[in-house]
C-alpha cells in the first residue's frame, strides 16, 4: 500500500513549467483538466441515460424540464431511484408523482434529495396516501426548493387532523398556489392554515374544497378567515364543499375587505348557507375585481336570490355567475338578468334550475354574449330551442349542454339549419345525451349539416339502462367525422348497432386519436380507439 501510495503521489506532482512559461500548451495538467471535463461530461450523459432508461420503463418520454410520473403505480423502490436521477436533471422545473398510493409514508426517500431540484417550481403530490411524517419530511426539504410556486398535496386523507403542522414556517414566500382538495382537514386545521397564510404574502391562489369538517368550529374559521388578509393577493379562493354554515359565511363575509385582488371566489355545493347568503352579499361591494363567482347546489332560498340581485351592480367586472342547480332560480331569473352587465357575461349555466317559459324566454337577451350556455335538465327546453338558437351570434359559443332537456327532432334540425349558416363555427364541447325523444331524422339532419369544424367532444348518449338502434343515422355520422379534426371524445353510450357498424366506425377513427364511449354488444365498457402511429394519450 506504501508503494501504491509513492507512485500515486508522484504522478500528482505538478511539473516545474508551469512556473517557468506563460504558455502553458502541452502541459499535462491542461490534459488532466481536458480529461476531467470529458469525464465530468460523460458522467452526465450517463446519467441522463439511466433517467431515460428510468422513465421509459414506465412508459414516459424523458424531459429535463418536467417530470410526470402521474399513475405509474410507483413504489418506494422507484421512489429512492427517482430520488438518486434528481441529480442529472439541474434544470427540472415541475415534477409530478400524483396518483401514485404506494408512495405514503416513504417520501423522505425523495424529499432528501431535492436539493438536487433546487429550481422546481410546481411540485405535485395529489392522491399518494401522505401522511404527518411524510409531510414533515417534505416541510423540511422546502428550504431546498426556493422558487416554489405550485404545491398541489390534494387528495390525501391521512393530512388532516394536524399534519399541516409540519409546513409551517417551511413553505417558501414565492408560493403562489397551494392547492389542498379533499384533505380531509378539521377545524385544528383551519387554525393551522391560518399560520400558514401569515408568511405567504404572494399566494393567488388557495384551493380547499372538499373538506366539509373545515368550518365546523365557529372560532377556528373565523380565525382561519381573519387570516386571509396576510395574503391580500389572492385571486382565486375556493371553499367548495366545505360544510359552511350561516356563521361560517358571516366570518368570510367580515374578511373580504382584505382581498381586494380577488377575482375568483367558490362557495359552491355548501348547502348550510341557505338562507343566509345575505352575509356575503352584504361585503361584496369590496370585491371589485370579482370576475367569476360560483354558488352552486347551495339551495339558495327566494330571499338569498333577491339579496345576490341587489348586490350585483356593485361588481362591474363580473363574467361568469353560476347559481345552477338551484331551483328557486328559475322563478328569479327575470330579475336576475337585468342586474348583471349583460355585454360581458361569458357564463351562466342554468343546468337544474327549473326554468320556467318565462325564465327560458327572458334568457334570450344574455345568450349572444355568452361563450357557454348550459341548460341541461332543464324541460322548457325541449320543444322551444329555435327561440335560444336564433339569438346566438356567429362563432362565439364554445360550449352547448343540453342534457336531459326533452329536445324534439324540430328542435335538432332547427340546430342542423343554425349550423349550417356557420353561427356554431367556434363550439368545441355539445352535449345532447339523454335526450331519446329525438327522431332519426334529427339526428341524420344534425350530422349532415356541417359547420361544426372545431368540435372536440360530442356526447350523445341514452340514459342509464335505455338503449335504442342508431343504423338509421350512423351513416350521417360516419361521414361527418373526417371534417372534424380536432375530435377527441365520443360518447354513444346506450345505442346499439351492428357488428358491421361498429367496424365500420373504428375503421373512421382509425387515425384519430378519439375516445369513443360506446356499450360493448356484452358488457357495458369503454373502449378507446387511437391511431396506431400515434402516441396514446394519457386517461
Amino acid at each position: 500500500m506504501n508503494q501504491i501510495r509513492r507512485k500515486r503521489a508522484a504522478s500528482d506532482r505538478k511539473p516545474l513549467g508551469r512556473f517557468l512559461s506563460r504558455d502553458r500548451t502541452g502541459i499535462p495538467e491542461d490534459r488532466e483538466e481536458r480529461g476531467a471535463a470529458e469525464g465530468a461530461e460523460s458522467e452526465c450523459d450517463a446519467g441522463w441515460g439511466r433517467v431515460c432508461v428510468f422513465l421509459q420503463r414506465l412508459g414516459k418520454k424523458a424531459d429535463s424540464r418536467s417530470l410526470n410520473l402521474a399513475h405509474c403505480d410507483l413504489t418506494a423502490t422507484d421512489l429512492l431511484e427517482l430520488a438518486t436521477l434528481l441529480q442529472f436533471l439541474p434544470q427540472l422545473e415541475e415534477m409530478d408523482v400524483s396518483w401514485n398510493g404506494l408512495i405514503g409514508g416513504s417520501l423522505k426517500a425523495l424529499t432528501s434529495h431535492l436539493q438536487h431540484a433546487g429550481g422546481v417550481r410546481a411540485l405535485r403530490l395529489c392522491s399518494c396516501r401522505l401522511d404527518a411524517e411524510d409531510l414533515a419530511a417534505l416541510g423540511e426539504a422546502l428550504g431546498c426548493v426556493p422558487l416554489l410556486e405550485i404545491l398541489d398535496l390534494s387528495w390525501n386523507s391521512g393530512l388532516g387532523g394536524g399534519a399541516l403542522q409540519g409546513l409551517l414556517g417551511k413553505l417558501p414566500p414565492p408560493l403562489k398556489e397551494l392547492h389542498l382538495v379533499s384533505c380531509q382537514l378539521n377545524a385544528a386545521d383551519a387554525t393551522l392554515l391560518g399560520g400558514l397564510l401569515s408568511g405567504l404574502s404572494g399566494l393567488c391562489v388557495l384551493d380547499v374544497s372538499c373538506n366539509p369538517q373545515l368550518s365546523q368550529e365557529v372560532e377556528a374559521f373565523r380565525e382561519f378567515s381573519s387570516s386571509l388578509c396576510h395574503a391580500a393577493s389572492i385571486t382565486t379562493l375556493r371553499l367548495q364543499a366545505c360544510g359552511l354554515t350561516e356563521d361560517g359565511l358571516h366570518a368570510l363575509g367580515g374578511s373580504l375587505h382584505g382581498l381586494p385582488s380577488l377575482r375568483q371566489l367558490d362557495l359552491s355545493c355548501n348547502r348550510g348557507l341557505s338562507g343566509g347568503l345575505s352575509h356575503l352579499t352584504l361585503h361584496l361591494s369590496h370585491l371589485t375585481h370579482l370576475q367569476s363567482l360560483d354558488l352552486h347546489l347551495c339551495c339558495h332560498t327566494h330571499t338569498d336570490l333577491q339579496d345576490l340581485i341587489q348586490a350585483l351592480p356593485s361588481l362591474p367586472a363580473l363574467t361568469e355567475l353560476d347559481v345552477s342547480s338551484n331551483k328557486e332560480v328559475g322563478g328569479a331569473l327575470h330579475s336576475l338578468l337585468p342586474a348583471l352587465p349583460l355585454t360581458q357575461m361569458r357564463r351562466l349555466p342554468l343546468n337544474s334550475c327549473s326554468l320556467s317559459q318565462e325564465a327560458f324566454t327572458a334568457l334570450a337577451v344574455c345568450v349572444p354574449y355568452l361563450r357557454s350556455v348550459d341548460l341541461s335538465w332543464c324541460k322548457v327546453v325541449g320543444g322551444h330551442l329555435p327561440l335560444l338558437l336564433d339569438a346566438l351570434q356567429p362563432a362565439v359559443l364554445t360550449e352547448l349542454r343540453l342534457s336531459s332537456c326533452e329536445l324534439t327532432t324540430d328542435d335538432l334540425q332547427h340546430l342542423a339549419a343554425v349550423c349550417r349558416r356557420g353561427l356554431l363555427s367556434s363550439l368545441l364541447v355539445l352535449d345532447l345525451s339523454y335526450n331519446a325523444s329525438v327522431g332519426d331524422e334529427g339526428w341524420s339532419a344534425l350530422f349532415a349539416a356541417g359547420g361544426l369544424g372545431s368540435l372536440q367532444e360530442v356526447d350523445l348518449s341514452l340514459r342509464p339502462l335505455t338503449s335504442a338502434p342508431c343504423t338509421a343515422w350512423l351513416p350521417a355520422l360516419l361521414c361527418a367525422l373526417p371534417p372534424l379534426p380536432a375530435l377527441t371524445r365520443l360518447s354513444l353510450q346506450g345505442w346499439t348497432s351492428s357488428p358491421r357498424d361498429r367496424k365500420q366506425l373504428k375503421h373512421c377513427l382509425r387515425k384519430k386519436s378519439v375516445l369513443l364511449e360506446w356499450d360493448s354488444p356484452n358488457e357495458d365498457e369503454t373502449s378507446s380507439f387511437k391511431s396506431t402511429n400515434q402516441e396514446s394519450p394519457e386517461e
